[in-house]
């Protein structure tokens, strides 16, 4: 298990906050491809953001903060989570959207099923047919 890293290590404690801020900029840029409904790109980010909180989470438990920095952690901690709240409330909206979409899809597959087979089934009235019938 690793030592803490104390309190007076001021260039761990920078790199921490650093490695926050690094993350707020994702979350930031996440938020705005959210915005822009850039879902394909937003997939592809949120892939690298899970993998800089899991580093992020690492070095954060070998790392004691000063009062200063800790203040500082709070202040981008909340901002990252208050983008991460928006980003879910447009993902919601957008899932919601895919979901109509997908009943009315459903809806009319089910409709062109119900009705294709009539229509096949229906024999074409041929005018010559009928004189054809008549004269003989």
């Amino acid at each position: 298990m690793s030592a803490l890293i104390p309190a007076s290590s001021e260039r761990a404690q920078q790199t921490l906050i650093e490695s926050y801020a690094t993350l707020l900029a994702s979350v930031e840029y996440m938020h705005e491809l959210a915005n822009t409904e850039q879902w394909a790109e937003l997939i592809d980010q949120r892939t690298n953001y899970v993998v800089q909180v899991e580093k992020l989470r690492e070095l954060d438990a070998h790392v004691v903060l000063d009062t200063a920095s800790q203040r500082r952690k709070a202040e981008l901690l909340e901002s990252i989570l208050e983008h991460d709240v928006n980003i879910r409330r447009r993902l919601v909206a957008r899932r919601d959207e895919l979901g109509k979409l997908i009943g009315v899809t459903q809806r009319q597959r089910d409709l062109h099923r119900a009705y294709a087979p009539q229509q096949g089934a229906a024999v074409p009235f041929d005018a010559d047919d009928a004189d054809s019938t008549r004269s003989s």
